[in-house]
C-alpha cells in the first residue's frame, strides 16, 4: 500500500464523516439559533430550554436522513473490503 493510496482512503473517509454529519450539526445549529432568538426576545435565561428542542430536531433529521446515511456508510464500506485484495497485494 502506497503513502498515496493511504492519504486517499482517509481522505475519503474524512469527506465522508463530514457528509454525514452535516445535517445532524446544521439542524442542531438552526435550532439552537432559533430557541437563542426565542430566549432574547422573552428575556428568558433558561440553559437547559434548547436541550429538548434540539433532541427533537435531531431525532427527526435522524429519520429522515437516516437510510440514505446509512446507505453512504454501507457503500463506503463495500468499497474499502472490495480493495483489500488491491491494497495488499
Amino acid at each position: 500500500m502506497t503513502p498515496e493510496s493511504v492519504m486517499t482512503l482517509g481522505q475519503q473517509a474524512i469527506e465522508l464523516t463530514l457528509l454525514l454529519s452535516a445535517p445532524l450539526l446544521l439542524s442542531a445549529l438552526a435550532i439552537g439559533l432559533v430557541v437563542s432568538i426565542f430566549q432574547a426576545a422573552t428575556q428568558i435565561n433558561e440553559q437547559t430550554l434548547s436541550f429538548i428542542p434540539k433532541l427533537v430536531g435531531i431525532f427527526v433529521v435522524l429519520v429522515i436522513a437516516g437510510p440514505w446515511m446509512v446507505t453512504m456508510m454501507v457503500d463506503f464500506i463495500r468499497r474499502l473490503y472490495g480493495n483489500i485484495p488491491w491494497m495488499v497485494g
